[in-house]
């Protein structure tokens, strides 16, 4: 591949998250880099009819609403060449209709309300001869290609989801023909990779970064006091059932009583009401600020992924992965076929008394030289690393498209 930074162009990056979402967003990432050379907007999720009314006194909903009765400027800058648009249109809610015919219509409609309200910004900012982005959303962007006219348009993925039953049933005939309509697709893991290749010989693994400044250069807390600290085992991140072993968390707190257990980090209705809420050795801190997750995840002895195995999952690269690594953390992690990547500097189980096994066995191996080892591999998936991988994609595609 040709190695060269892109620079001075511009980028339309469309999704699922909002700029404002609340956790750690690969896209927010990507955009931030590509903004150190290019002009970037990145396009917030349009409101929904369904949302509009369930969620109508959440922030994301008022701040949409606002935009679509033009009550509030709906560009708005972010730093320099960044900017965040909220559009001015409203979906309509599709997903229960079970005819493809019909849904592929009114998606369609969607499609160009959406892409109106986004030419009214690209004309504001005056982009010229664009590159799309579109960050693993099936439906909302799906036309998008086709009405955009980007000079080249870019698929990423970085979930498998069709293991989630709101993708599953449009997603299935849908996603493949969204993945071959675009020039690149460039995928997370390499698992994500093989099965974009299915339908695009143009597909590449462009791994991910991590916000590493974040994790390198915190302040520690000094320690306090004589007593020896209880062994912490920890986890951070969001605490969902879909994707996190319940019971391999319940087996271990079980187990060794004498650990204390610390989730940080939100939790969905099957956490909430599971018994490890009834064990005074599992912690739940919530939700935490991103600025504040360093100091956390560094008094943790053993950082851990107790990852589900499913449709969802088994292709994830979970960036929690990095940041612990990059704080030199002794990590244990359910093994599947995107964590043999991370396989030399971290101990992967395939069961629950494995995972526990190798929890002890990362707290007796750990030494200095170990740590400063994780923190070199983390060091290499920086944001920069993972979008030179991109330029690297677009600059071969584009090259092609001149010759031919």
């Amino acid at each position: 591949m040709e190695q060269s930074l892109i620079t001075n162009r511009d980028f339309i990056i469309v999704g699922q998250q909002a700029w404002e979402v609340e956790i750690g967003s690969n896209c927010k990432n990507i955009a931030l880099e590509l903004s150190k050379h290019n002009r970037v907007l990145y396009v917030n999720p349009p409101l929904n009819r369904f949302t509009q009314f369930k969620n109508k006194y959440d922030g994301f909903t008022k701040s949409s609403k606002q935009a679509i009765r033009g009550k509030e400027n709906n560009l708005l800058p972010i730093k320099k060449n960044l900017w965040n648009l909220y559009p001015d249109c409203v979906m309509e809610s599709i997903n229960w209709v079970k005819n493809h015919f019909l849904f592929d219509t009114v998606n369609k409609w969607n499609n160009i309300r959406y892409a109106k309200s986004i030419l009214k910004a690209v004309e504001i900012l005056n982009f010229k001869n664009y590159i799309l982005f579109n960050d693993n959303d099936i439906f909302r962007c799906f036309y998008l290609i086709n009405l955009l006219k980007p000079v080249t348009g870019i698929y990423y993925s970085r979930d498998y989801l069709l293991g989630v039953d709101y993708w599953k049933y449009h997603g299935k005939y849908l996603e493949p023909k969204l993945i071959k309509k675009n020039d690149i697709c460039v995928s997370n893991s390499s698992y994500l990779t093989d099965y974009c290749k299915k339908y695009n010989p143009k597909s590449y693994f462009v791994g991910q970064g991590c916000d590493l400044e974040l994790y390198t250069d915190f302040a520690k807390e000094p320690a306090t006091g004589s007593k020896p600290k209880k062994i912490t085992i920890g986890y951070s991140g969001a605490l969902l059932s879909l994707r996190l072993d319940i019971d391999m968390l319940l087996f271990a707190a079980k187990s060794k009583p004498e650990w204390d257990f610390v989730l940080v980090g939100p939790e969905d209705n099957d956490f909430l009401q599971s018994e490890l809420h009834q064990l005074k050795n599992v912690i739940f801190l919530g939700l935490k600020e991103v600025s504040e997750l360093p100091q956390y995840i560094d008094a943790m002895d053993v950082c851990i992924n107790p990852q589900l195995i499913n449709e969802t999952t088994v292709g994830n690269y979970p960036r929690k992965i990095d940041e612990y690594l990059a704080l030199g953390k002794p990590v244990v992690a359910v093994k599947t076929e995107a964590m043999d990547m991370f396989k030399a500097h971290i101990y992967l189980a395939e069961n629950r008394e494995m995972f526990l096994q190798q929890i002890s066995r990362a707290l007796a191996e750990d030494t200095a030289e170990k740590q400063q080892e994780r923190k070199n591999f983390a060091l290499s998936h920086s944001w920069e690393n993972s979008i030179q991988k991109v330029y690297n994609a677009i600059n071969d595609f584009e090259k092609e498209l001149i010759s031919t």
